[in-house]
């Protein structure tokens, strides 16, 4: 069986929960848990925005796996929310990379306000959104082409998926596996 690669982005000031949550959601997936040896069903890559290491908004280091100039081809593309993107230096090297990856990249998802380095692209522009309800006035303000639902947790629409808050996140990404694989 084929694994699925996920890339999450990854910078400083990112909220760790963002993309600890998803990567260990995908990570414990498995093709057969009661196996003596069960097969993962997806790789997880974290992609660095700038550095190999990375400091998340509460301290945490984190160690990308690979900077964006040296990406694999992605499946599914995850940018977590924190402080970092809403620099706009960060938000838009996020941007670029992000839209130069979107036309091979099956789904692109944001967590809380990842939508921050998604939403510059003009990819979301006309579709139905959401984020941290704390953000909801700000993203609105800045993404006047996106349509925000504030009460969502998450929302697909077409290959794009946003979520709320930290751990919607995982919600988010349980629902992409059941997505891939069924409920099981």
């Amino acid at each position: 069986m084929t694994r699925i690669r996920i890339g999450i982005l990854g910078y400083d000031g990112m909220q760790a929960l963002d993309l600890v949550g998803p990567a260990d959601a995908f990570a414990a997936a498995l093709a057969d848990a009661d196996a003596a040896t069960p097969e993962r069903l997806y790789d997880v890559s974290i992609i660095g925005l700038t550095g190999r290491r990375l400091v998340c908004e509460g301290g945490m280091v984190i160690q990308a796996d690979v900077t964006i100039e040296k990406a694999p081809r992605l499946d599914t593309l995850i940018i977590p929310g924190g402080a970092g993107l809403r620099v706009p230096a960060a938000s838009e090297r996020a941007s670029k990379w992000i839209l130069s990856r979107a036309a091979r990249t099956r789904r692109i998802a944001s967590v809380c306000t990842g939508i921050y380095g998604l939403a510059p692209t003009g990819l979301l522009d006309g579709r139905r959104v959401t984020t941290h309800w704390a953000f909801v006035q700000d993203a609105t303000r800045r993404f006047p082409k996106l349509h925000f639902d504030a009460d969502a947790l998450f929302i697909r629409d077409g290959s794009f998926y946003t979520s709320a808050g930290i751990t919607a996140g995982i919600d988010l990404s349980l629902s992409m596996i059941e997505e891939d694989h069924g409920p099981r």
